[in-house]
């Protein structure tokens, strides 16, 4: 089986992103989605990712893409901040269109929040859409309160036919615990955490590197 793709989110220090990279991670992601608990400002969030990006060079590490997480924010403010960060691709979590995909000036990575209702064939003619059109897709518990990062897990085998497509990040309720369990049995190519690496609401550096290594330990 091949090393899965694992991504870190909500990232709000240079350091926690320097343990994920460290560890294997292949992407991190910082929150820029405004009235949540893990947001960053552009201007913090800039240099932030500046500083770990100093580190990797230090280290003499090529490093994971950095994402950008967004939610019906203007298009103009996300791209202004995709420049101030140099994000390498950009999350959107929120009701976004066709309209607005066509104006980003990097790589969207589309949240699909998966409904209770929501049948495996839907959403599969979901997925599928995203990624004939060249977005990757991250596919997360539904959640009314929250538009991500909430720690919840959906009925993972709504997601049995597209979790081994190129492209998809299997997020929602993740733990260093559990993580090898979900690639086993879903075949994933990808996963996403934030949540099940907190320790009191903060990212704890031991947490980051267990996931990382239990889901490289599935392709072993």
């Amino acid at each position: 089986m091949p090393t899965p793709h694992v991504k870190i989110c909500g990232l709000r220090d240079a350091h926690n992103a320097q343990t994920a990279a460290l560890s294997g991670a292949d992407l991190v992601g910082f929150v820029f989605v405004e009235g949540v608990r893990r947001q960053l400002d552009p201007t913090t969030g800039a240099a932030i990712i500046n500083r770990f990006r100093n580190s990797l060079s230090e280290d003499s590490m090529p490093g994971p893409r950095v994402v950008g997480l967004f939610r019906n924010q203007p298009v103009g403010f996300v791209n202004r901040v995709v420049k101030m960060a140099a994000l390498d691709m950009v999350q959107l979590n929120g009701d976004e269109d066709d309209a607005y995909y066509e104006q980003m000036v990097v790589p969207i990575l589309r949240q699909v929040r998966v409904r209770p209702e929501m049948s495996a064939e839907d959403l599969e003619g979901i997925v599928k859409d995203h990624l004939d059109a060249g977005r990757m897709v991250l596919l997360d518990a539904y959640d009314p309160n929250t538009p991500g990062g909430s720690g919840k897990v959906f009925e993972w085998s709504k997601a049995a036919n597209v979790a081994h497509f190129e492209g998809v990040l299997l997020a929602g309720g993740l733990t260093p615990e559990n993580v090898s369990g979900a690639i086993s049995e879903l075949n994933a190519w990808g996963v996403d955490v934030s949540t099940g690496v907190e320790t009191d609401g903060d990212k704890d550096d031991v947490k980051i590197h267990d996931f990382v290594t239990a889901a490289n330990e599935v392709a072993r």
